[in-house]
């Protein structure tokens, strides 16, 4: 059984997106949009094989409230075209996107029927308006990275019938609606099955100080290749989580 905490939670799935069939493929030959998001910042990292400002790829998220970066204060989506980094507007990436190609969202919830929920605090839909509708409409790649520390018990699709900016009386900071997102969802238990061929089961979530955000696998398969999973995913302790975005901090 191994531990872990939040940034080495965020490290492992930044390599199992990376290590998907799809992702390589469209790295060869189409086009790569991994749009803003803390655990997408880790999966930028690992595609680009260096550091990025993980501030910049915050567009949301749960502070003390829900709350919105604003617009100066984030950084663009990164496209990478034939594994190389473009600076293509949003709009032409748009108009170039097509089969084979892959988006890559994540989210803010994961329900046990692997469908997961993505809040959006803006009147047309943000990032999930922009990219999910013509992904889906051109038969490109959806990939979801997102931590099991986000589970929820609920059918998202009942949830997103409830929310929504107009509806909710009160909220803490932003109100949102609630998009019910599919597509290849890489966490925690699909990354370590990718990158060592072991079964890990998530078995509990959360923790105090350095533990906070983090999550506990159970890993199972054969001895040689469970030993080297968990020696590996150990020296991943050490990884720092994502800092710098919280708006409300200090």
């Amino acid at each position: 059984m191994v531990a872990l905490p939040q940034g080495a939670a965020k490290r492992l799935i930044g390599r199992g997106v990376v290590a998907l069939p799809q992702v390589k493929r469209a790295l060869r030959e189409g086009l790569v949009v991994v749009t803003l998001g803390t655990t997408n910042a880790y999966v930028a990292e690992e595609l680009l094989g260096k550091p990025v400002d993980k501030a910049f790829h915050c567009a949301g998220y749960v502070g003390r409230e829900l709350s919105v970066v604003p617009a100066d204060r984030r950084g663009r989506e990164l496209v990478l075209e034939r594994g190389r980094q473009t600076e293509l507007p949003p709009q032409e990436v748009l108009s170039r996107l097509k089969a084979g190609d892959v988006v890559i969202k994540g989210g803010n919830a994961l329900d046990p029927q692997g469908v997961v929920g993505v809040f959006m605090g803006a009147g047309n839909g943000g990032t999930v308006g922009r990219y999910v509708a013509p992904a889906l409409a051109r038969g490109a790649e959806i990939v979801i990275p997102i931590s099991r520390l986000k589970s929820v018990h609920v059918p998202l699709t009942e949830l997103a019938r409830e929310l929504g900016m107009g509806r909710l009386r009160r909220t803490s900071g932003q109100p949102v609606g609630l998009f019910p997102l599919v597509g290849t969802v890489v966490t925690e238990t699909e990354a370590v099955e990718l990158l060592y061929g072991v079964e890990a089961r998530h078995v509990a979530s959360g923790g105090v100080g350095p533990g906070e955000g983090a999550v506990v696998l159970l890993l199972s398969g054969e001895e040689d290749r469970v030993e080297t999973a968990f020696r590996e995913l150990s020296r991943l302790a050490a990884e720092e989580p994502p800092c710098g975005f919280h708006a409300d901090a200090g």
